[in-house]
C-alpha cells in the first residue's frame, strides 16, 4: 500500500522526478483557476447571477464569516491568502471519491510547502502593518532572554502545521485501504465519507491556524491574540487535529 502520492514515479529524468503528488498537485490548481475565471468572467452586481457566480460568493461568505469570528471585522488584507490555503487543501481533500485518486495533502512534502508558505507570511504581514522594527521587536519581548523561545516558536508552529495535516490525510488512506483489502463492501465506502469530513476539518483547521498566526503578528497585541486561540487549535491538534 501506498503510504505517500511521493512514492509513485510517473516520469524520470536524470535527478528529476515526476511523481503523483506533482501531477495532482497542478491539476487541482489548474481545476481551480479555471473555475475561478469561470465564476468572474461575467460578473454581475444585480440579479440574476450566474450559478458559477452564486457558488463562488456563497464560499467566500463563509470564508469571511469564519475568519471574521476567529480574528475580528479586519480580515480583508488576509482573505486572498488564507483564502486560497483553504480551497486547495479543500479540494484536494474532497477529491478523494475519485478512483486511483492520492490527495497531495497525504504528501510531507505538500504540507510542509504550505506550512512553509504561512511561515513566511507571518513576518510579511507582520512588517507590512507594524514596520520591521515592531516585527522584530516582539521577539525580545517582555525580556531579550525570551529570544530563543520566540524563535523555537515560530519554528514548531510551522513543523506542527505540516505534520498535523499530513498525518490526518495519510492515516485516513491507510485505514480506507486496510479495511478495503479485509472487507471489500460497505465499510470501505462508509471510511470513504468519513475521510472527506476529516479532511474538510482539517482544511478549516489550516485556514484557522493560519489566520490566528498572522493576525497575532500583525497586531501590537500579540500576548492577547495568543491567550484567544482556542484549545482545540492548540499544540499537536488532539481535539480536532485527529
Amino acid at each position: 500500500m501506498e503510504i505517500s502520492p511521493d512514492t509513485k514515479i510517473i516520469w524520470s529524468w536524470g535527478f528529476v522526478n515526476l511523481n503523483l503528488t506533482i501531477i495532482f498537485t497542478w491539476a487541482i490548481m489548474a481545476m481551480i483557476v479555471l473555475t475561478a475565471w469561470m465564476a468572474t468572467r461575467k460578473l454581475v452586481v444585480h440579479p440574476p447571477l450566474s450559478r458559477w457566480q452564486n457558488i463562488f460568493e456563497a464560499i467566500v461568505t463563509i470564508m469571511r464569516n469564519h475568519i471574521r469570528e476567529i480574528i475580528g471585522p479586519d480580515i480583508s488584507r488576509y482573505m486572498p491568502f488564507v483564502g486560497t490555503l483553504y480551497l486547495f487543501i479543500a479540494v484536494s481533500n474532497l477529491l478523494i471519491v475519485i478512483p486511483e485518486y492520492r490527495p497531495p495533502t497525504g504528501s510531507l512534502s505538500t504540507t510542509a510547502a504550505l506550512a512553509l508558505c504561512v511561515f513566511f507570511a507571518v513576518p510579511i504581514y507582520s512588517i507590512a502593518a507594524q514596520g520591521v522594527g515592531g516585527y522584530l521587536k516582539h521577539y525580545i519581548e517582555p525580556s531579550p532572554i525570551m529570544l530563543p523561545m520566540h524563535i523555537m516558536g515560530d519554528l514548531t508552529r510551522t513543523l506542527t502545521l505540516a505534520v498535523r495535516l499530513f498525518g490526518s490525510i495519510m492515516s485516513e488512506s491507510m485505514i480506507a485501504g486496510a479495511l478495503l483489502a479485509i472487507i471489500p463492501f460497505f465499510l470501505p465506502v462508509v471510511m470513504k465519507l468519513f475521510g472527506l469530513l476529516i479532511g474538510q476539518i482539517q482544511a478549516y483547521i489550516f485556514a484557522v491556524l493560519a489566520s490566528i498566526y498572522i493576525a497575532s503578528a500583525a497586531s501590537s497585541d500579540r500576548g492577547r491574540k495568543q491567550e484567544e486561540i482556542p484549545m482545540a487549535y492548540r499544540g499537536g491538534g488532539h481535539v480536532l487535529g485527529k
